[in-house]
This record gives C-alpha cells, structure tokens and sequence, in this order.
C-alpha cells in the first residue's frame, strides 16, 4: 500500500484529475451540446470512445512528464520538498525511469490510435509534448521563463486537443455542411477561452512556485525568474498577468450579462476574479516560502473554479 500510495504522489494524482475534470466538462458542456445532428453522420468524428482514450493518453503522458521531472530533479528536492520526496526514498530511479517509460508509451500509442480514427494533428502535438516535457526536465525549467511558458502552453493544450479531435478533417473529402463549420468555429472560441484562462493561471503558479523554489534552485545554478530578475521584478510580471486577467475576466462577464447569465456572472466573479483580487494583494505581501506555497495553492484553487464554470454551459444551452 505504501508502494502503490508512493507512486500516485510521484504521478502527481490530483493534477492529473484537474485534466480529467477539464476534458470532461470541456466534452459534455461545451463540445457535445453544440453539435449538429448531422456532425454525427461524419466520418472522423470524435466519439464518447475517442474522447476517453484522449483523456487516458492526456493523463499518461501527464503522469510520465512528472516522473521524468521528478527523476531530474532529486538533488534539488533534497532542499526544496525533503518530505515530499518518492524517488530514491520510496521508488529507486530505475524504476521510475521504467514507470516514466511504460506510461509515456502508452499514452503515444493511443495518441496515433486517435489520430488515425480522427486528425493526425493529435499524434504528432502529443509525441511533441512528451518531447517537451522530457527537455523541460532537463533543460528548460533551469532557464528563465522557457520553463514556465512550456508546461503553460501544455496546460492550455489538454483542452485544444478535444477541439482538434472533434474538428473533422476536411482533406479526407468530407463535404462539411454549414452548421457544421459554425459549430467547430463556436468550440474554437470556447478552446481559445478556457485555453487561455489556462495558460495565464498555469504560467502565474509556476513562476509563483520559482519563488517557493528559490533555495534549492539557486544552489543548483537554475536560472529561473525570481534568480535572474529578483523577487520584486518577479511579483510585478505575476501582478500583470494576474491584471490582465481579471481584467478580461470582467470584460467576459459583460457579455454573459448581455446573454441574461446572470447566475454564471455572478459565480465568476465570487469564485474567480475575487480569489484572483486576492492572490494579488497576498502577493505584493508574501515574503517566505510558506506564504508562496499558500499563494500557490490559492491559484490551483482558481484553476478549479474557472474549469468548473463551464457547467453553465450546459445548464444556459
């Protein structure tokens, strides 16, 4: 039991369930209540199949990114997280590198399995993304921001990839109707939006966690932000970021309000953009390792409440 529990920290378990919750309610709140009678008369159209066999190699590729990194990053975690630590503690490194191995493969596998009932986009984005998050754990997250802006970018992708998948693929001679085209450029935009909302969160929390990291970052000569530039010029990039956001989160609730969602309006800006108000006030104060962690958890938490809003999706649909 002590093995099996070992190894659902080192896959990092409950962000691993973040992507299952967000291509989920991406999937049955957004995608499939758009969708015209006649998309399912297609060919290369996603399926409830395809869409649980994107969320299993979203999930292992995820799930081998973090063993890789967390294989790389021992010496440094000796220092930063001593009592969170499964690799050499619980799990010897040649059976991580084995583990990181296995659950990479099978998420590639069924990567082109998809891609070849669908859109060849699917295989070749996620063979990119096991590239990436092979080099950012053992180049990229000791460079300045080229780190943060990989696993943003691979956040923002978990949700792009269902709109990939669902889009059919017009060089197969599939004549697409109207309605049809209109749907997919009605999920693109929705993709664009929790995308985005993704990447912004996501980038803020890793440099946030640059700053909690500090320490044992600095002692193995990475070149983070909060090392290169400061911890002051580090909180003001965070600061604008987190500005920009509720800023485009205000604007978003403008429309919703023009749409009479007043509901969705309101749970916005309770549990999204006051939590976001308040990880910046706490940020211009925080000082010590503990409070970035605090901050840290306090975005995650943002994170979930901006994937769960899209339930009133389905609820206005």
């Amino acid at each position: 039991m002590k093995l099996i529990a070992a190894f659902f920290r080192l896959i990092r378990w409950p962000n691993l369930f973040f992507i299952v919750l967000a291509q989920t309610l991406f999937y049955y709140c957004i995608i499939l209540p758009s969708l015209p009678q006649e998309y399912h008369l297609q060919p290369h159209r996603i399926t409830d199949l395809i869409f649980i066999l994107i969320i299993i190699a979203s999930v292992f590729i995820a799930a081998g990114g973090y063993i890789i990194n967390d294989y790389f990053d021992i010496n440094i975690d000796q220092i930063n997280k001593p009592g969170k630590m499964v690799v050499e503690k619980i799990i010897s490194r040649r059976w991580a590198i084995l583990w990181h191995i296995i659950v990479t493969t099978i998420g590639v596998v069924i990567s082109i399995y998809i891609s070849l009932k669908t859109n060849w986009i699917i295989a070749v984005a996620n063979i990119v993304c096991t590239m990436l998050l092979w080099f950012y754990s053992t180049t990229f997250k000791k460079k300045l921001l080229s780190g943060n802006v990989i696993i943003s970018l691979l956040t923002a992708w978990t949700l792009f990839v269902l709109y990939f998948v669902a889009d059919i693929d017009y060089k197969a001679g599939v004549v697409v109707s109207v309605p049809v085209k209109l749907t997919m450029q009605r999920i693109y935009k929705f993709a664009a939006l929790y995308g985005g909302f993704a990447f912004i969160i996501s980038l803020v929390r890793e440099v946030v966690k640059d700053m909690e990291d500090m320490e044992g970052d600095a002692k193995y000569n990475c070149k983070t932000m909060p090392i290169v530039w400061g911890i002051p010029a580090s909180k003001v990039f965070v600061a604008v970021w987190l500005v920009v956001l509720t800023g485009a989160l205000a604007v978003i609730q403008f429309y919703v309000l023009q749409l009479g969602w007043w509901e969705s309006a309101l749970y916005c800006f309770i549990l999204v953009i006051l939590p976001v108000i308040w990880v910046l006030r706490k940020l211009y104060k925080a000082q010590t390792s503990a409070q970035y962690h605090q901050l840290s958890r306090g975005i995650k938490l943002i994170m979930l409440t901006g994937i769960l809003s899209m339930i009133f999706f389905r609820i206005y649909h």
